[in-house]
């Protein structure tokens, strides 16, 4: 079909009513509350009385304010990419806006039905026995379909100048292991049940046979389930890394054939992978053995159906969202088409389009502002290593030498992914992602036993957030999180650094929390630290787990304090150190210590890290937070490392806290 004629159906985007920029305010308080009953309500009560989570959103707050005035602005580029002449063909823009005329042909796509699929589940008809599944899984897995387990290309965590082949748990559908094991899900694990079999029905199943079906998935993902890792065990790096060499394989894990899966994906130039979890592959084998083939065959057909729905004709994609949105998260209805598509291309072709949207919206100045906010975080922390009075000197110069080597970028990178090879049409939409997902496989495969590139990005540019690497030892923030309400060049720098800086330092911070600690000065998982000063920091991360899982997020529901341990540490890190490095600059400028909208430096700097944090969650998403994030509630971020902090009463001139629900710790 021709693009004019595509041009012609799709919807343009609503222009009446575009989404403003988010912003920090003293209007969004509520003065009425004293701030040490309730620090987030003091700081957000008026913001959170006014707001409600809009009907096609799970959660609404600060950072998706800013995703939603992006995702317009995002949006509009590829309208105007899709709207451009015929042009080159291998152009970036030219294949941006044929993605975007795929997915936002609605016509065409309720005509295919599921006839794009059924090049996919010929592969799967076409297996005759169990030894065709790894290469049937790998075939899946490059084209971003993930059953039985999952894979990825990084840095070798204990060889971080070479990238790795890691395998690790997965070939479930459900958000998490969790979900098929606790008692607070069993509702939802029936609700389950029924979908996989609704779906079965919609893909031209009798409902005998469809019930029958999705018994099966649920079982096979079940047995998956139990056998992973939680999602505590997931956050010890060292327990989740088994390096096996290639001539291992056969023997270590016989039921597998992993070197069918390897041919599958043109593993080259390594002579070994990791596996994440090898009990977790032990079961695996034993259920390849033990269960029938066409069993796993239909387990197989879930997964492509599951995967491909959202991109399919209306029935197929309303009845995925009623459940994995729905019902899982608690979201009413669906975005807009073009927001779904606007999100779907930035995951696909991100930094074809960020290339862009750097170019045309975002103000390179702030790369300075932000470099002279890092530079005073990194001051403090520093000292904060020289002095720390429980850490041993042996340990304390190992740490400054992992911190000499700490570096930050901003904004985007300096060289961008190039999609040359990647071939997108304007009227293939489930083969446009196949084929993206087929080339970022081969893209990361492609790299397993070379140098580690050291300018290339875990996030595109539009994101709004920001990211630590353990095993290059940087921080990253790109360049669609740098604007109100987290970074605002119009603003004090009280407010700014309480949002921004404050997340610089719990970026920075990460390098030295539970986790992240055990990384050396390259970015290797060794043991580098003394017995005693790792007793030392397990005392003080100890309480602070204590001290979260104290959080009640709903009524008899209280945050994991092991499983956010790090994140907890890192808010914890991040505020005080934001907070000192503050101080010292109002030092340099004392013409900047003067009250502001009624509001001394200090106050507006807390009152800008809570601000950053306000949001609000639908119910399921809380229940999902807490039983399978590594981060707390934003509610709770906002406020404990604020109350938490050791001058939080003098600035607020309220009495002493000796309440131990906010008991003053500091790691860093």
């Amino acid at each position: 079909m021709e693009r004019n004629e595509i041009r012609k159906n799709i919807e343009k985007i609503d222009e009446k009513n575009p989404p403003k920029m988010p912003k920090f305010s003293v209007e969004f308080m509520d003065m009425a509350v004293n701030p040490a009953d309730n620090f987030y309500r003091y700081a957000c009560g008026k913001w959170d009385d006014i707001n409600q989570i809009p009907d096609d959103k799970m959660e609404w707050g600060a950072t998706t304010e800013l995703v939603e005035y992006n995702r317009y602005v995002l949006g509009k580029i590829l309208e105007k990419c899709a709207s451009g002449d015929d042009g080159d063909e291998n152009s970036d823009e030219r294949k941006l806006g044929d993605f975007y005329l795929s997915a936002m042909n609605i016509e065409m796509i309720e005509n295919l039905k599921t006839k794009p699929l059924e090049p996919i589940l010929d592969l799967i008809h076409n297996v005759k026995q169990k030894e065709q599944f790894m290469e049937l899984t790998g075939k899946l897995h490059m084209m971003g379909i993930e059953p039985m387990f999952s894979y990825e290309s990084s840095g070798d965590m204990k060889k971080s100048d070479i990238y790795a082949f890691y395998i690790v748990q997965g070939g479930i559908s459900l958000p998490s292991t969790e979900y098929y094991i606790l008692d607070t899900f069993e509702e939802l694990r029936k609700q389950y049940k029924e979908h996989i079999e609704k779906m079965f029905l919609l893909t031209g199943n009798d409902q005998e046979k469809s019930k029958h079906m999705s018994q099966i998935v649920f079982n096979i993902e079940t047995k998956l389930a139990k056998s992973s890792f939680t999602p505590v065990e997931l956050r010890d790096p060292e327990k989740n890394y088994h390096k096996y060499m290639l001539r291992e394989l056969k023997e270590k894990f016989p039921g597998l054939q992993l070197d069918r899966y390897l041919n599958e994906l043109e593993v080259k130039n390594t002579d070994y992978i990791i596996i994440g979890q090898p009990n977790f592959f032990h079961n695996l084998e034993d259920m390849i053995r033990e269960i029938p083939l066409d069993e796993w065959k239909v387990y197989f057909t879930w997964h492509v159906i599951m995967n491909s729905a959202p991109f399919l004709h209306k029935e197929l994609e309303e009845e995925n969202f009623d459940f994995f949105h729905r019902k899982v998260f608690g979201q009413k209805s669906q975005e807009p088409r073009w927001k779904r598509t606007v999100r779907l291309i930035d995951g696909e072709m991100g930094e074809a389009l960020g290339k862009i949207y750097v170019k045309e919206h975002f103000d390179s100045r702030y790369v300075e502002k932000m470099n002279e906010m890092i530079n005073d975080i990194k001051d403090v922390f520093r000292e904060r290593l020289q002095k720390v009075d429980w850490m041993s000197d042996e340990t304390r110069k190992k740490a400054l030498e992992k911190f000499s080597k700490f570096r930050a970028k901003i904004g985007y990178p300096s060289k961008f992914i190039d999609y040359s090879e990647l071939k997108i049409k304007p009227d293939d939409f489930l083969g446009n992602i196949i084929r993206a997902n087929t080339f970022e496989s081969h893209r990361m495969i492609g790299r397993i036993g070379k140098p580690v590139d050291r300018e290339l990005w875990e996030m595109t540019p539009p994101t709004v957030n920001a990211y630590f690497s353990p095993t290059d030892n940087e921080i990253v923030f790109p360049a669609g999180i740098l604007q109100p309400p987290f970074f605002d060049p119009e603003l004090d720098d009280a407010v700014n650094y309480g949002a921004t800086g404050g997340t610089i330092a719990h970026e920075i911070t990460h390098g030295f929390d539970d986790e992240g600690r055990r990384f050396d000065a390259e970015g290797n998982l060794t043991e580098w630290w003394t017995k005693e000063d790792e007793r030392e920091f397990m005392k003080r991360a100890e309480q602070v787990s204590k001290l979260y899982s104290a959080q009640e997020v709903l009524p008899g529901l209280y945050v994991n304090g092991d499983l956010t341990l790090g994140e907890n540490i890192a808010d914890l890190g991040g505020v005080s150190i934001a907070y000192e490095a503050l101080q010292r600059k109002l030092s340099r400028n004392p013409e900047m210590r003067k009250k502001i909208d009624g509001f001394t430096p200090e106050q507006r700097f807390y009152l800008g890290w809570a601000q950053s944090w306000r949001e609000k969650d639908t119910e399921e998403l809380l229940r999902w937070i807490v039983s399978s994030n590594p981060h707390s509630p934003s509610t709770i971020r906002a406020e404990v490392p604020v109350v938490t902090h050791e001058d939080f009463e003098k600035t607020f001139g309220l009495p002493a806290n000796n309440e131990s629900r906010f008991k003053k710790i500091r790691v860093w």
